[in-house]
This record gives C-alpha cells, sequence and structure tokens, in this order.
C-alpha cells in the first residue's frame, strides 16, 4: 500500500481507485451570555458564575428574558478549553469553598460544551456548581452531573399545574433530572422565587415543605423574593410581561408566612 505523508490519504492497493479517508476535528463551542468574575450569591465561597444562552421555559417571574433564545449577536463564543483558561485566573480567590458555577438560562440546554466545560474544570481542580430548572431535554444528565459538585435547583412549583402555568411546560423534565441526581447522590441547594399569586401562602409553603421531605440530600434551602428588575428588558424585547402589576413580597410578610408553616 502506497503512502505519502504530504497528502491527507490513504492509497488503496489500486491507484487508479483511491480511498479518501478524511478525519475532521470538531471543536465544540458554547454560546456565553455572560461571564460574573466574583459571584457570592450562586454556591459557596466566591465563585466565577457563567451565564449560558438558551432556556426552554418561560417563567412568569423570569428576569433574563434576554437568555430565552439558543442565539444572540450579543453572545461569545468558546471552546471549553478557552472558558477554563480564562477562569483558572480567578482561582486563588475561590479559596476552599468557592469555584465554577454554570447559569443561564438554562445550561443543561447546551449539553455537550456544559460536559466538556465541566470536564475541564474538574481536570483544573476547579469546584462545579450547576443552577438548574432541570429543563434540559437531553439524555447528558448522567454525564453532566458525573463532574458536578453541587446543584442549585430550581423548585418552580410542587404542583403539575402550577408549574405549567408558570413555565409553559409539563414538570415531567424536571423530574427526569432530580432522579438522576439523586441516583448520583449529589447534594442539592433548594431555590425557590417567592411570587403573590403563585408561590405564596401558608397553604403553598406548606405544600412546599412537604414536597422536599421526599427530596435527599438537600444541604440548604434559599426563599427568592420576586423583583421587577428585569421587566425593562421585558419591554427592550418587545415581550409582553405577564406579571405586571404584581408587587414585589415584603420581607415581613415573607419572615411572617414562613414561622407561620413551620
Amino acid at each position: 500500500m502506497e503512502y505519502d505523508d504530504l497528502k491527507p490519504t490513504v492509497w488503496a492497493n489500486n491507484p487508479d481507485s483511491r480511498l479518501f479517508l478524511c478525519w475532521r476535528l470538531v471543536l465544540i463551542t458554547g454560546r456565553i451570555h455572560s461571564i460574573e468574575s466574583m459571584g457570592l450569591v450562586d454556591g459557596p465561597g466566591i465563585r466565577s458564575v457563567v451565564f449560558l444562552q438558551g432556556c426552554s421555559l418561560r417563567c412568569a417571574y423570569c428576569h433574563n428574558p434576554d437568555t430565552w433564545a439558543m442565539e444572540d449577536p450579543s453572545n461569545e463564543e468558546l471552546t471549553a478549553a478557552e472558558l477554563v483558561k480564562r477562569l483558572v485566573r480567578f482561582k486563588p480567590y475561590y479559596g476552599r469553598k468557592g469555584g465554577v458555577t454554570f447559569s443561564g438560562g438554562e445550561p443543561l440546554m447546551q449539553p455537550e460544551f456544559l460536559t466538556e466545560a465541566l470536564k475541564e474544570c474538574k481536570n483544573a481542580g476547579l469546584n462545579t456548581c450547576l443552577d438548574t430548572a432541570g429543563a434540559g431535554f437531553s439524555d447528558s444528565y448522567p454525564e453532566i452531573l458525573k463532574y458536578t459538585d453541587l446543584v442549585l435547583y430550581d423548585v418552580k412549583h410542587y404542583d403539575s399545574e402550577m408549574y405549567k402555568k408558570i413555565t409553559g411546560r409539563d414538570m415531567d423534565e424536571t423530574l427526569r433530572f432530580l432522579e438522576e441526581v439523586q441516583k448520583q447522590d449529589i447534594p442539592l441547594w433548594i431555590r425557590h422565587v417567592v411570587v403573590p399569586g403563585l408561590t405564596f401562602g401558608k397553604e403553598h409553603f406548606e405544600g412546599l415543605i412537604n414536597y422536599l421531605k421526599r427530596i435527599k440530600n438537600i444541604e440548604k434551602i434559599e426563599l427568592l423574593p420576586y423583583h421587577t428588575l428585569g421587566v425593562m428588558k421585558y419591554e427592550r424585547l418587545n415581550i409582553s410581561y405577564r406579571l405586571k402589576g404584581v408587587e414585589p413580597v415584603r420581607p415581613e410578610d415573607l419572615e411572617e408566612i414562613i414561622s407561620n408553616s413551620r
């Protein structure tokens, strides 16, 4: 068999019948909405927070509608290696508890890139955290979670009808993700946005507590008060805001409801 190392081909025995075998290295890139270098509220310690573009949910109270589309002209495209090379520079600031949190949008919507990025982080000795609603609609959950140290799990609602009212989607997918998290025994921080008329009141919190009792490995529960800081984004994108006129929950009212629900 003839072989010419100056040509990207493997030659067949018959020179007139050439078999061309071509290999092409495909680099997976991620669509990055933004990166926060010194986050203090998205997991333990000081963290870099990588916001990935794309989300399949349309939550009524979402304050980042600019992350919904899978692509946006303002996105930065990076390979996993390029991203982690940038993040490693902040490693001295992470300390023992800090690290990298992947958020969105919904980070699970870019499963191939997310897997590679998490893997690169672990290879670099970085703690990894996934801030997610568990709505990636892929079969990559087992592989993604292999490289995840902590999951910040956004519980939209414990009732299937209310879940669909809030997100526009059925609850099945997030339950499938949660099942895999439980299977791999990954620690969870629960996040729940408190919205008047949707996720607020004594009866609601009693139902939420009963729901969370069935989930293992919960280390922390965060109740996040609804706010209207993202309303201007809806106006800029010409998207109708579903909670127009709904006022944020007052801290004292939230504390009273929580105390009465224990």
